[in-house]
C-alpha cells in the first residue's frame, strides 16, 4: 500500500463535472435508496485549491442498511474501507491507494454529520474570505504534513469545527 502524501492542486471546474458523474452513476445503482446527494469537501468549493479528491455524501434513512450497499457499490468502484472512529458515518473510496478519486461518506440524511458537512460547506461558499483563510491553513498544513495524511486532516479540525460553530449561530440567530 502506498503511503498517501498531500497534494493541493489549484481549483479545477472539472471537480464539479466529475462530481455529477458520479453522482449519476450512484443513484443508477443505489435508486431511490438515496434521499439525499450531496457534493462537499474542498473541491465543492470554486476558487478552492483542494486535494483532487471528490467527496460525496449520501443521506440515507438507516445507517444499518449500508452493508446492503457494499456489493452494488463495488460494483461502480467503491471500496468499503471499515473506519471504526467513524461511528456515524461509513467510508468508501475508489481509486488506487493513495490516489484516490473519490470518497464517499454515507450517513443518515439530516443527521449532525450530513447537517455539518453541509454548514461548513455553504458557509465557505458563502464567504470567500473565510475560504481563502481555509486555504492558507491547507497550504501551510500540506507543507508542514506531506507525507503524514492523518496528521493534516486531524490538524485542520479545529478551523472546521469553528466554522460549523459559526453557521450554526448565523443560522438560529436570524
Amino acid at each position: 500500500m502506498t503511503k498517501s502524501i498531500v497534494i493541493l492542486s489549484e481549483y479545477n471546474p472539472n471537480w464539479e463535472k466529475q462530481f455529477e458523474s458520479e453522482e449519476k452513476r450512484i443513484l443508477d445503482i443505489l435508486g431511490d435508496r438515496v434521499v439525499g446527494i450531496e457534493h462537499i469537501g474542498s473541491t465543492s468549493i470554486k476558487g478552492l485549491e483542494a486535494k483532487p479528491i471528490i467527496d460525496i455524501i449520501i443521506g440515507i434513512q438507516d445507517l444499518d442498511e449500508v452493508s446492503n450497499y457494499v456489493p452494488p457499490l463495488s460494483e461502480i468502484e467503491y471500496e468499503y474501507v471499515p473506519k471504526p472512529m467513524f461511528k456515524d458515518r461509513r467510508f468508501f473510496r475508489k481509486g488506487l491507494w493513495g490516489q484516490g478519486t473519490c470518497h464517499l461518506h454515507i450517513c443518515e440524511f439530516n443527521s449532525s454529520e450530513w447537517i455539518e458537512k453541509l454548514l461548513f460547506r455553504d458557509y465557505l461558499r458563502l464567504h470567500p474570505q473565510v475560504a481563502k483563510e481555509y486555504a492558507s491553513l491547507k497550504k501551510e498544513l500540506a507543507s508542514k504534513y506531506q507525507f503524514d495524511r492523518p496528521t493534516y486532516t486531524k490538524k485542520k479540525e479545529p478551523f472546521i469545527k469553528t466554522i460549523i460553530e459559526k453557521a450554526n449561530k448565523e443560522i438560529h440567530s436570524k
